[in-house]
Parts: C-alpha cells; structure tokens; sequence
C-alpha cells in the first residue's frame, strides 16, 4: 500500500527510533519499510540535532527556486511573444 506519511508523523518515528525502539519493531508497527524509515533519517536528520532544521530549511528554498524559475520561464516566453508580434528580433540586423 502505498501511504503518505506527514512530516510530524515522520519526525515521532525517528524520535521512537532515537529513544531505542529497533527499527524493525517501527517498521512493523505502523507499516512503512525499513527502506523508507533509512530514507526518512537521511531526509530529516537525527532528531535533536540541527539537521532537520537544516534539511526543511533546503527544502524551502529548493520550492522557492523552482518558483522563481518557473516565474523566469514565463517572463522570457512573454518577452519572446512580444518580439513576434512587433516584428522585432532578438538577434542580428543581418536577420532582417
């Protein structure tokens, strides 16, 4: 079955697997595999140390850089369109 887990969610395991629970038992417990609790830990770090705060921190920006990005693309396409219609090109004047 394939399952979303939050982020809050995620984080209380890695606590229980922090505090000596074997990983094993969490796996079986709730129903995720040890591929994905290793995956988490990568992802968000040990709990109590500044990783997590680190890794949400990336991950924050990553989405704003994609945005800022996909803000770009749209910009140099209106750009591009503008050109078009007024005849106007962005390259040489041999070209015209």
């Amino acid at each position: 079955m394939n399952r979303r887990y939050s982020e809050d969610q995620i984080r209380g395991y890695l606590a229980e697997a922090a505090s000596g629970v074997p990983v094993r038992e969490l796996c079986a417990r709730y129903g995720f595999s040890d591929a994905s609790f290793y995956g988490w830990r990568s992802r968000y770090g040990q709990p109590g140390n500044g990783e997590a705060r680190d890794g949400r921190k990336l991950r924050d920006l990553q989405e704003e850089n994609a945005r800022l990005k996909s803000m770009l693309a749209d910009a140099l396409l209106k750009l591009e369109l503008m050109r078009n219609r007024t005849g106007r090109r962005g390259g040489n004047s041999k070209d015209r």
